[in-house]
C-alpha cells in the first residue's frame, strides 16, 4: 500500500499580508513529530480557493523541502475544469510530489460518465498515484459505488478513494465494489474512521490530526491492526472536539485550535471569517477538559 494510517489536511497558516512561513514550518514539524503517515497540502482545509497561482507554487515548493521526504507529500490537483486538473497533476508530478488528490469538479454537476472521463483525462497524462476525493456536500456531485469500481478496475494509478459522504451504506457498496483491487478505501471523515475501517479502509484523510496528530495517527494504528475496540475508545475520547470542529464550515474551527495551540495566526481569507464568539467559547473550553491547552 502506498499511502496507509493517518494523513493530515493541513492548513494554510496566513498573516494579513500571505502566508506565514515560519508557522507553516512549525505546523510540518508538529505533524511529523506527532508520527503522521503523510500529508496532504493545498486540499480544501488549505484554503486554496483564496490563494493566487503564485501563492500556491511557492507554498508546494516550501512543503518539499521542509518535509524533505520524510513521509509522503500529496497535492489536492482537483478542479471543475478537466484541462485545468491535468495542468495541476502534470504539475505535481513535475515538482516532486508523491501522490495527488482529486476531488470531484464541483458547481458543474457531471454525471457518473463525466466523472470516469475526468479521472481517467488526468491518469491518462499523469500517472502520479492519484486519491479521487468524494465529497459532494461541497461539490454537488456523488462518486457512485459502481462508478468507483469501474475506475478501479481500469485505471491502475487511482490508489485511493478519501470517502467523505457520510452514507455509511453507501460507503460499504464503495468498498464491495473496489474490493481486490489496487483501490484504497479511505476515510475522509474523523468521526466514521473507525467505521469505514471496519468495512476495510486503511487510511483517514484527517481534519483533526492538524490539532492531535499523535492521538489520530494512534486511531488508525488500532484500526489497521483491527483493534477496533480500542480505536474506538480513542475516537470517543474526541468525539464532542471533532463535533465542534465542524459546527461551523472547515476549516475555520481547526485554524482557531491551532491557534489556542500556538500553531499558527487565526488568520482566514474571506469569503471564510473567524469563529463565531459563542462556538469559539465552547471549542475552548472542551480542550481545556481535555488538556489539550
Amino acid at each position: 500500500m502506498l499511502f496507509k494510517g493517518t494523513m493530515t489536511a493541513i492548513i494554510t497558516p496566513f498573516t494579513k499580508s500571505g502566508v506565514d512561513y515560519d508557522s507553516f514550518a512549525k505546523l510540518i514539524e508538529y505533524q511529523i513529530d506527532g508520527g503522521i503517515d503523510g500529508i496532504v497540502f493545498i486540499g480544501t482545509t488549505g484554503e486554496p480557493a483564496t490563494m493566487t497561482g503564485e501563492e500556491k507554487k511557492a507554498l508546494r515548493d516550501f512543503a518539499l523541502k521542509q518535509v524533505n521526504g520524510r513521509v509522503p507529500v500529496i497535492f489536492g490537483t482537483g478542479s471543475n475544469c478537466t484541462q485545468t486538473a491535468v495542468e495541476n497533476s502534470i504539475l505535481a508530478k513535475e515538482e516532486g510530489a508523491d501522490g495527488i488528490l482529486v476531488v470531484t469538479p464541483y458547481y458543474n454537476k457531471c454525471t457518473q460518465e463525466g466523472l470516469y472521463l475526468h479521472y481517467k483525462a488526468i491518469a491518462d497524462k499523469c500517472d502520479l498515484p492519484m486519491i479521487i476525493y468524494n465529497v459532494p456536500g461541497r461539490t454537488g456531485v456523488n462518486i457512485l459505488p459502481e462508478t468507483a469500481g469501474r475506475l478501479a478496475h481500469s485505471i491502475p494509478s487511482i490508489v485511493g478513494i478519501k470517502e467523505a459522504c457520510g452514507n455509511l451504506e453507501q460507503i460499504a457498496k464503495t468498498a464491495e465494489a473496489i474490493n481486490g483491487t489496487q483501490l484504497q478505501l479511505m476515510s475522509g471523515d474523523d468521526k466514521l474512521a473507525v467505521d469505514i475501517a471496519r468495512l476495510g479502509g486503511t487510511t483517514l484523510i484527517s481534519v483533526a490530526s492538524n490539532a492531535l496528530p499523535k492521538e489520530f495517527a494512534e486511531i488508525m494504528k488500532y484500526a489497521n491492526a483491527k483493534n477496533f475496540d480500542k480505536a474506538d475508545l480513542l475516537l470517543n475520547k474526541y468525539d464532542k472536539f471533532v463535533d465542534l470542529l465542524f459546527c461551523e464550515v472547515n476549516p475555520i474551527p481547526i485554524k482557531y485550535a491551532c491557534s489556542l495551540l500556538g500553531l499558527c495566526q487565526n488568520e482566514l481569507r474571506l469569503p471564510l471569517t473567524p469563529m463565531s464568539e459563542g462556538k469559539a467559547k465552547t471549542l475552548k473550553e472542551e480542550m481545556q477538559r481535555l488538556n489539550i491547552i
